[in-house]
């Protein structure tokens, strides 16, 4: 019994904890922790014992006391989980840690993190090369622009980071904060696809130097032919790139502690290849290395088939050719057939490296040398020209592998100044990051420019053309052309090198999942979440009858990795990417596309900068103060020229890879509200906007209908007319301002002001107002709904179906004085009759859409068909105009009148003009009138209970059914089918001969009554006749008696003119004009 008592509470607490775990990120949402108001959660269980605060203890529920709020923000963290927990939880699992503060301080915190990000595969594989083709002055100015970039992104950066704390993530956390969830998750994505492309271009690095200038002769593929040279390095560049990718993804998936601890090592390959460069170039006004270089003519040679640069030798008094020779001529005899140029041409050799003081720099590395694909490089000297060239392809000449253009240099040179954010990432392991990242990141910015910039010269000033513009350093004897300039060896900087490719291809692995983790924990990226599904529940039985089920995830599971936190799916998702910028082969391919991808981002940490600054925000205020708008502004524009100059295609693409995203968040991905500045310009466009709209009223051009729906809502606050959202969206095909606007009855406190307009795909303005009387509070609506140049000008509502079954006189009276209301503030007013029969999302097939234009509105009746037939439910339908002609009236000519309006108006309609005559008034007229004001009588003076009122009311409807088809009978009888027409005596003879024996009232009828009755009855009978199987008829609506004793009588006149019409809606106007035939 003990032991089943056990198992029970077992699996109660198994069930409990896995519950609470599984809750944290349920939602795929997990929340920012934060010790302000309303985070009172985790303290509920706390109760305010004190009584020095007794008066505020009402507060504590939701206002945290000043000391406990100092407290929680000393231990306040909102960083997710970092590289320091996941070693701790790899070395010692399930140990209790000892939180330690962080330590860190400027110089290593950001200072050299950042140095070691910017200095790398660039400086040392393609630094001389880009100097030789540019010449100094254009190196100059490739270097001064991309530095000047990335220096105005790092003061824009400064501002941001030191405005608050920066979590994981950090390029990523600064914009998506700054520009909201949809600039944050586009470029964050973008920022995440260049991060993993560097980790492709520094693997791509890593086996050049490898195949190139440490072991040669490990290459697989080999090129019989010297024209498939390239193809073959690029083979082997895909295997061993391939085989370096899995190699270093298994060290990141082993453990980060690997990579940290090797960080120093490539730190201290990286300072020390830097100075070896420096040492070199000083020894070189001594003693210069002897790295010579064999020239045929002006032509560079490869110096790799031959020991001697002659042509011919004298061995023993005897002349004899060199392997030189060989390469040229058909055989080594002194009489054979050579190579014309060769021929003409004699051999020099000199010195590769000629020093700082040879005067170089001024001779020929000035300026810049580009050319197509296959150019021989040549030396600025005279030569003799051969005319047959078209075996030179085949001979060993130094050529151009690639076609060289100032842009493309630009794009190359651009990835070796990214790393500036490697500060910012590590805000959570700074001392005072407020002051660290500021200082360390732009005094790295500054020591790499200094660096950069000196090399430029230096190298210039050092080396020779030829050797610049030799790329794998073939004139060199394959050495890293680099490497020849360094001291005491050239393997200082090979080495050197290698390993500082390996440590930046392992950090942008590390880095890169980690990134996609953020992005992923924030939710916004739908298929980035992690979700759980309710119903894939396992039963772990106990006992037979006590059962626990547990949540199973889904497999997207890009924001969660092993059980430390590591995110191993997000770094397989990395290294599938990585590996197909290593298939590309081709480190001069792969660097401009991630270029493109890292100036997007600094781009937009500019414009982050500039909108807080501009929009002087409240919380913007950043520690650091040296920045400005305009510095921001002119990074931006820095960045989006520097994309175009380097490659206009990729800039494209990228823009279109971050405009999806940024679509696909806006329309998939999950609300976030995160004070954003894009949500600031809103506002003050709004602002700006809206004191615009006051200073003139609009044109007439410029109308359309804004609408204030008046909904109701049942006791269950659910919408009683859900198809009048429906409509209101058909309508809208102007863009006007919609406000769905209701009224609950009862006091402000108690009562909960929502709804819901998603489900009918209703875009506007949701206002709730809570008044003690329905009356008041649509009244309360009509005058303070909207705001400034953003009112509503009509009321969209429906009719009231039910009036005369209802036993509160509230439900009609209600709706005549909101017609008065909207009269009295010169709105229109659209009036929905059967609005539960309207179309919901289904086109119509073919029908009308039929106007009765009675009386004059402002072109309401003109307007509302065609913004209907914009819309895709209504499109298929035709517009049908009928109008009354009286009897002094030119029908004939007032059809033509009115076809000339609707052409000047460019509307398509059919017109029908409708001829109404004067008529004597039917004895059904008097009837339905007769049975109106007895019932509106009786029911005033009598004050008959409930049940005596639905019983009188219930006669009077009978007796009034079983008149009307009386007087149907006689009418069919006569043989010209007129109406009997009544005197008044015949009138009274008749209701006198019927009147019930306990009806003693005298009754006189109203004539004014009589009259409207009978324009109701006969535009009824019309109207039905013509338009009773139209889709819509869009009628005028008669305003109500001037006379509030007569409302009840006003509802029978509506009744009567709709009755037999199913899709009715009555129009009244605004008192102005709403359409126009001027352009």
């Amino acid at each position: 019994m003990i032991t089943s008592h056990r198992t029970k509470l077992n699996c109660l607490n198994f069930c409990t904890r896995s519950d609470i775990q599984l809750s944290k990120i349920s939602d795929g949402n997990p929340k920012e922790s934060s010790p302000f108001i309303n985070n009172t959660d985790n303290d509920r269980g706390t109760l305010y014992d004190g009584k020095n605060m007794a008066l505020f203890e009402e507060e504590m529920d939701s206002n945290p006391m000043v000391s406990s709020l100092l407290s929680k923000l000393a231990n306040y963290t909102n960083l997710t989980q970092g590289v320091r927990e996941h070693e701790e939880a790899d070395e010692e699992e399930g140990a209790k840690k000892q939180t330690q503060s962080p330590q860190m301080g400027t110089f290593i915190g950001v200072y050299l993190p950042c140095l070691q990000n910017i200095l790398g595969v660039i400086l040392f594989l393609r630094m001389t090369w880009i100097v030789g083709t540019a010449g100094i002055l254009e190196a100059f100015i490739i270097v001064a622009m991309c530095c000047s970039c990335t220096m105005l992104t790092a003061i824009s950066m400064s501002a941001i980071a030191t405005n608050g704390v920066v979590p994981a993530g950090g390029s990523y956390y600064m914009i998506s904060r700054s520009l909201g969830p949809e600039f944050g998750g586009a470029v964050g994505l973008c920022f995440y696809l260049g991060t993993t492309f560097a980790g492709a271009m520094y693997i791509l690095g890593t086996i050049e130097i490898l195949l190139t200038y440490i072991v040669p002769s490990a290459a697989i593929f080999k090129a019989e032919d010297k024209a498939y040279e390239a193809e073959a390095m690029l083979n082997n560049m895909r295997v061993y790139g391939t085989c370096c990718l899995t190699l270093m993804a298994l060290v990141v998936f082993v453990g980060v502690k690997y990579v940290n601890k090797l960080a120093l090592v490539f730190l201290a390959c990286v300072v020390l290849s830097i100075l070896a460069i420096y040492a070199g170039v000083i020894k070189t006004i001594f003693e210069p290395p002897v790295f010579p270089v064999c020239l045929l003519g002006n032509r560079t040679l490869k110096n790799h088939g031959f020991d001697k640069c002659a042509k011919t030798d004298i061995i023993d008094n005897v002349t004899v050719t060199t392997k030189l020779w060989s390469l040229f001529c058909d055989s080594p005899e002194l009489n054979s057939t050579c190579n014309e140029y060769f021929t003409l041409n004699n051999v020099t050799e000199i010195p590769g490296i000629p020093g700082l003081t040879s005067g170089v720099i001024s001779a020929e590395n000035m300026w810049s040398s580009y050319g197509p694909a296959g150019m021989l490089v040549e030396k600025a000297i005279d030569a003799m020209e051969a005319s047959e060239t078209t075996r030179d392809v085949n001979l060993p000449y130094v050529v151009n592998d690639i076609a060289t253009f100032f842009t493309l240099l630009v794009g190359i040179y651009f990835p070796s100044v990214t790393g500036i954010m490697a500060g910012s990432n590590r805000s959570g392991d700074l001392r005072d990051a407020q002051r660290s990242i500021p200082i360390g990141t732009i005094l790295a910015i500054a020591t790499t420019t200094i660096i950069y910039l000196s090399c430029v010269v230096l190298f210039g000033a050092c080396i020779d053309g030829v050797v610049l513009r030799d790329k794998f350093g073939d004139s060199v004897r394959g050495n890293l052309v680099i490497g020849t300039l360094s001291w005491p060896s050239p393997w200082v900087i090979v080495i050197g090198s290698f390993f500082s490719c390996c440590g930046a291809g392992l950090q942008s692995l590390t880095g890169a999942p980690r990134l996609l983790q953020a992005i992923a924990r924030d939710g916004i990226v739908p298929f980035l979440e992690v979700r759980f599904h309710t119903s894939s529940q396992f039963p772990l039985v106990f006992s037979g009858w006590f059962k626990c089920r547990l949540k199973i995830p889904v497999c997207r599971v890009f924001g969660h990795g092993k059980a430390n936190g590591e995110p191993t799916w997000a770094l397989l998702l990395t290294a599938g990417i990585c590996e197909t910028g290593i298939l590309i082969a081709s480190l001069d391919a792969v660097a401009p596309i991630l270029s493109m991808f890292f100036l997007m981002c600094y781009l937009f940490v500019n414009l982050a900068c500039a909108l807080q600054t501009l929009l002087r925000t409240p919380n913007w205020r950043p520690r650091f103060k040296y920045y400005h708008w305009a510095l921001s502004f002119l990074g931006m524009s820095l960045c989006l020229a520097l994309m175009f100059i380097s490659s206009w295609y990729y800039a494209l693409v990228a823009m279109l890879i971050a405009g999806c995203i940024y679509k696909y968040i806006e329309y998939r991905g999950a609300e976030k509200e995160w004070g954003d500045g894009i949500r600031g310009i809103s506002l003050n466009a709004a602002r700006y906007a809206l004191i615009r709209l006051e200073e003139a009223p609009p044109h007439t051009k410029n109308w359309r209908p804004q609408l204030l729906v008046l909904l109701n809502l049942d006791s269950e606050l659910r919408v009683k007319h859900p198809r009048l959202l429906s409509f209101t969206t058909q309508l809208k095909a102007g863009k006007g301002l919609t406000i769905v606007g209701s009224v609950l009855e009862g006091t402000y406190l108690t009562k909960d002001s929502e709804t819901a307009m998603a489900t009918e795909r209703t875009k506007g303005f949701c206002h709730v107002v809570v008044s003690s009387n329905l009356r008041d509070g649509i009244s309360h609506l009509i005058q303070s709904a909207g705001l400034g140049g953003m009112k509503h000008n009509s009321v969209l509502m429906a009719w009231p179906g039910s009036w005369k079954q209802s036993n509160d006189p509230l439900s009609w009276k209600n709706f005549i004085e909101t017609v008065r209301e909207t009269t009295a503030a010169h709105q229109a007013l659209l009036v929905a009759k059967n609005v539960d029969s309207f179309p919901h999302q289904e086109r119509l097939g073919e029908g009308t859409i039929d106007v009765w234009w009675i009386v004059h509105d402002g072109g309401m009746l003109m307007l509302l068909p065609f913004l209907l037939r914009q819309h895709k439910v209504w499109r298929k339908c035709k517009m049908r105009i009928f109008t009354v002609a009286q009897m002094d009236d030119n029908s004939i000519q007032m059809k033509k009148d009115l076809q000339m309006f609707l052409y000047h108006l460019r509307l398509d309609a059919e017109v029908e003009v409708v001829e109404m005559h004067d008529s004597d008034i039917s004895a059904f007229t008097y009837e339905k009138t007769l049975v109106m004001e007895q019932r509106s009588q009786m029911l005033k003076q009598m004050q008959l209970s409930r049940t005596e009122r639905e019983r009188e009311a219930q006669l009077i409807h009978d007796k009034n059914t079983a008149s009307h088809a009386a007087l149907n009978d006689k009418a069919d009888a006569t043989p010209d089918r007129v109406h009997m027409t009544w005197t008044k005596e015949k009138l009274f003879t008749e209701r006198n001969r019927n009147r019930e024996p306990n009806t003693n009232m005298v009754h006189t009828l109203n004539q004014s009554n009589v009259r409207r009755m009978h324009t109701a009855v006969k535009l009824n009978e019309v109207v039905v006749n013509k338009s009773q199987g139209a889709q819509l008829v869009l009628l005028n609506m008669p305003g109500p008696p001037k006379n509030r004793g007569g409302d009840e009588n006003y509802m029978e006149f509506l009744e009567v003119l709709l009755e037999g019409l199913n899709r009715v809606l009555l129009v009244r106007g605004g008192g102005r004009e709403v359409i126009t035939i001027y352009s």
